[in-house]
């Protein structure tokens, strides 16, 4: 394992692999049930668990090659009956010595592993090379520093920003650190799912945190239905600068933005928008609505509901009962604080390199929510399209936007943001566009954008119908693999993908903020209540005198 200058893991400098070999563990037995499968033994003392890597040393095309194999199963190969370990009145050393088995050092476990190939530097990933290792064949524990170094998809000669998620979930702590390529899974998009309480805003923000350390400083947008991310000003803290702040005095920039200044600016909408916020509009309403809503927008970049109002008037008459049935609804929908006429032009601000802008959307609706991220994403969105033809007013930098609650703006049904987030993550990676879905429903959000995530950090899943929906739109996570989902505890994840050159079975590292997203302790909370209610001055709430009645007696 490698540091930077702060004592901090850093990934290898370079792609240059060191040597796979490591500590023996055990004999292959015999081929697998599936081609690419085999079986060894190993005592059982070696602590060896699914999802740990072995290796051994074929010949591949006459070259000697280190091939690499993910422990993906394991059954207790020796050791005493069962049906005398099933009575609790017999000594199993009794029932050892008296069938002559050695109680010490000889039980043997038998594991299921499943090649994953020698790893090519020409390619940077791996190559099965689909030769099963013979029986007799002896097996060793893969080195931390060549796992450290091949299980990335990084080129590392390339100098490209890395995110320390954590360590392997099978060894000592920092002992094989995991480092993903930041630009792989901001290209290709990213979900992150996770039952409740399993840790995936923990991770997200781990994952900010590392996007937003010197060597990334990235441009990043994070939609927060539940002000989970209030903690993330912490990041330019003095007892964080070892972290966070670069060798030419680099600090992140944090901007919370609160529900009462978020707002949305009535010239960004379009007419499907429109007609979204309008209750039943009829068909001579939508004429005379897309009518005026063309004019408008062709016309100004300030429109308020009464121009609209106008426009409408201009086209059917000022007398007119569907002019009138749209005046209502217009001021309904839009004569609130949440729109306002001018368009946006903050987007610079909004999205600058090295600053996160969180949005709070606590306190507004879930309709709302998606039809602010539908107006502001096609913005974003058309304004790194303008870079890449070179215009004016066009945000010259990457951006990455990340949606908590994902399925809220990404649902399997019907949303404003649907469309645009479909888009983006279909087209955005040309763009410089990423996105991160995060949800604890998996099996709720739109299968065409789970499968457009091509990196994924998947935490414990238990419900069967999430469960489902990883294994159908996760093609990169095997059934192995993903039949550990229920098994993980909070912190422990599966991430694979774009990012990765195998699945892999990681602990996530602790934030260097603080987390912002705990449950809140109920008893603790109802005490504190209780103790300040018996503490209120006399006549806040009723008294009662002796025998339960309420005591009317005048303060």
């Amino acid at each position: 394992m490698t540091s930077d200058e702060h004592g901090l893991p850093s990934p290898p400098a370079t792609r240059d692999v060191p040597a796979l070999t490591g500590t023996p563990v055990g004999t292959v037995a015999c081929p697998g049930d599936d081609p690419s499968e085999f079986e060894f033994i190993a005592p059982g003392d070696k602590g060896l668990r699914t999802g740990e890597f072995v290796a051994y040393n074929a010949t591949v095309a006459g070259e000697q090659e280190a091939i690499l194999a993910r422990v993906t199963n394991t059954t207790q190969e020796r050791g005493l009956p069962g049906e005398f370990l099933a009575n609790p009145d017999v000594d199993p050393d009794e029932v050892a010595g008296a069938l002559g088995v050695p109680t010490e050092d000889t039980e043997l476990s038998r594991f299921t592993a499943r090649t994953i190939g020698y790893f090519d530097e020409q390619i940077s990933t791996f190559t099965n090379p689909r030769i099963q290792p013979q029986p007799g064949t002896r097996l060793q524990l893969a080195a931390n520093a060549y796992l450290e170094a091949v299980l990335p998809s990084a080129d590392w000669d390339s100098g490209s920003g890395t995110a320390h998620l954590g360590w392997l979930l099978n060894r000592p702590h920092g002992a094989a650190n995991m480092h993903i390529p930041i630009d792989k899974f901001a290209a290709t998009h990213l979900a992150i799912l996770a039952s409740t309480g399993s840790g995936k805003s923990y991770t997200a923000s781990v994952l900010i945190e590392e996007m937003m350390r010197p060597a990334s400083r990235a441009a990043m947008l994070v939609f927060d239905p539940h002000a989970e991310y209030d903690t993330l000003p912490e990041m330019r803290r003095d007892e964080h600068s070892h972290v966070f702040e670069g060798d030419d005095g680099y600090r992140p920039e944090v901007e919370i933005i609160t529900p009462d200044e978020i707002t949305i600016p009535i010239p960004d909408l379009t007419y499907s928008d429109l007609l979204a916020l309008l209750d039943g509009p009829s068909d001579r309403m939508r004429y005379v609505l897309n009518e005026a809503w063309r004019d408008l927008t062709g016309e100004s970049n300030h429109i308020t509901p009464q121009d609209i109002i106008n426009k409408c008037e201009a086209i059917e008459g000022e007398r007119s009962g569907t002019v009138d049935a749209l005046a209502w609804r217009l001021n309904k929908s839009l004569n609130r604080d949440l729109f306002v006429p001018a368009a946006r032009d903050d987007l610079t601000d909004l999205v600058a390199p090295g600053q996160v802008t969180v949005l709070k959307l606590n306190r507004l609706s879930q309709s709302d929510q998606q039809m602010l991220a539908a107006a502001l994403l096609r913005k974003l969105y058309e304004a790194r399209e303008a870079a890449t033809r070179g215009e004016d007013d066009a945000i010259d930098h990457p951006v990455f936007s990340l949606f908590e609650e994902g399925h809220r703006f990404a649902p399997d049904g019907d949303a404003r943001s649907l469309g645009i987030l479909r888009r983006i993550l279909s087209e955005g990676r040309k763009f410089g566009f990423g996105v991160g879905i995060i949800s604890q429903r998996p099996s709720k959000i739109d299968p065409d954008v789970l499968s457009q995530c091509g990196t994924q950090i998947i935490m414990q899943i238990q419900n069967p119908n999430d469960q489902q929906a990883i294994r159908t739109s996760v093609e990169s996570a095997g059934e192995d693999v993903l039949d550990e989902l229920p098994g993980l505890t909070p912190g422990q994840a599966v991430v694979a993908g774009d990012a990765m050159n195998t699945p892999v079975l990681m602990n996530v590292r602790e934030r260097h903020t603080e987390h912002g997203a705990d449950s809140p302790e109920a008893t603790k909370e109802w005490k504190t209540a209780h103790d300040r209610l018996e503490n209120e001055p006399a006549g806040v709430t009723d008294a009662y005198d002796d025998d339960g009645n309420v005591d009317e007696t005048p303060l």
